[in-house]
């Protein structure tokens, strides 16, 4: 929409998408909404804060799945440096485990990206009014699946453990003992019921318990 046929006050929106073809076109048609502006756009979690600070957005529309950091974990940080700026999750992966992260983090929002782009904006609206926005068959999902059973701990060790690292790689990036790491991998087979940790990797995932 050009500046000159937009309202005197627009939606400030940034954008965080790692795959370039669809932040481009998600930029493209929100800039055709007559309230809505992207003032910002980047494809790495660990330049949200940052972006978001030189463009102050009102609302941040953040991808999960992001290299560098997790959508989620910025909007955590975004919460302390731009408390003024409201988060709208915006993602592939519908998990249960996801929107509850995502609340817990300050997020506003929660929504898949099958939606037509409409609903996105009429969203984006609501947000900034201070309402909260959350799919509907994810949050009957998340109401029925209950809380992670992981500690942040065993997160940590699970998430370490993603590539392949060995127990003393985990340890040594978590500043842990070798034996506290396989109790913490121990535990988190356990509660996923899987058989090793790599299992308990992709189960947790799945869950959006990471």
């Amino acid at each position: 929409m050009p500046a000159h046929h937009r309202p005197a006050k627009s939606i400030r929106v940034l954008l965080a998408e790692d795959q370039g073809m669809m932040r481009g076109a998600l930029a493209l048609l929100l800039g055709l909404e007559a309230d809505i502006e992207v003032v910002a756009q980047v494809g790495a979690g660990d330049r949200i804060v940052a972006a978001a600070l030189e463009s102050r957005p009102d609302i941040a529309l953040l991808d999960i799945e992001l290299p560098g950091m997790s959508g989620l974990d910025a909007a955590v940080l975004l919460r302390e440096e731009v408390p003024d700026c409201r988060v709208l999750i915006l993602t592939t992966f519908g998990r249960p485990g996801y929107l509850r992260r995502a609340m817990e983090a300050g997020a506003a929002g929660f929504l898949v990206k099958d939606g037509p782009v409409e609903e996105l904006a009429q969203a984006i609206r609501r947000v900034l009014r201070g309402e909260v926005v959350i799919d509907p068959a994810l949050a009957a999902a998340a109401l029925s699946s209950g809380p992670s059973p992981l500690t942040a701990r065993e997160r940590d060790a699970l998430n370490a453990a993603v590539d392949g690292a060995t127990v003393a790689d985990i340890a040594a990036k978590l500043h842990l003992s070798e034996s506290t790491v396989r109790n913490y991998l121990s535990s988190a087979i356990g509660k996923t019921g899987t058989r090793n940790r790599m299992e308990a990797v992709r189960s947790a995932r799945q869950q959006g318990w990471l």
